[in-house]
């Protein structure tokens, strides 16, 4: 029998997105408000891979990438993801903008090993967490270097998604030596 024992720490990350800069800006500095500061942000990356947000988003979708400064429980990935939901509705309710759905907040975390994401939708891959939340790992990193699995969205194989990742993974090491 293994021992039961509490997880280490993670770096909380969100993966944003929208067609509107005045959208992720809002999107980062509520979520400051929330969660404290973020401590890396990428470069926002126009999204080319993928067509499927268009209609509900509208076309020219950037994402980009937020990672707060301090670490969390894996445990509580349900209340982020159900806490950026309602983000999302307030912001559209807010801003009235001419597309349904005006920011995307995907949260999620890294550990040494790997980046999950939360999501509401079911599938073969994806565990149940609660709350209507399930978790996918989407990349796992492995010989010194991020890896996709089969179900891998496109966009998150690119490499300068990887590098932004790694400075991720730097500042968790640094952090969890320094605890």
């Amino acid at each position: 029998m293994g021992d039961i024992s509490t997880p280490r720490p993670v770096l909380r990350i969100v993966a944003a997105f929208s067609c509107y800069p005045d959208s992720l800006a809002w999107g980062a500095e509520f979520a400051e408000k929330h969660w404290g500061p973020i401590e890396l942000k990428s470069e926002p990356f126009l999204l080319t891979e993928t067509t499927y947000y268009d209609q509900e988003m509208g076309p020219g979708q950037s994402k980009q990438f937020w990672a707060f400064a301090d670490l969390q429980s894996s445990g509580d990935l349900p209340d982020w993801k159900r806490e950026s939901n309602l983000w999302e509705e307030q912001h559209a309710q807010e801003r009235q903008l001419p597309v349904e759905r005006p920011l995307n907040l995907d949260p999620g975390y890294i550990s040494e090993a790997k980046l999950v994401l939360a999501t509401t939708k079911d599938r073969d891959h994806r565990i149940y967490l609660r709350d209507g939340i399930y978790a996918e790992v989407t990349l796992h990193y492995r010989r010194k270097a991020w890896e996709a699995w089969p179900w891998t969205y496109p966009d998150y194989q690119r490499p300068e998604f990887h590098e932004f990742f790694n400075r991720c993974r730097e500042y968790l090491r640094n952090s969890l030596q320094s605890a």
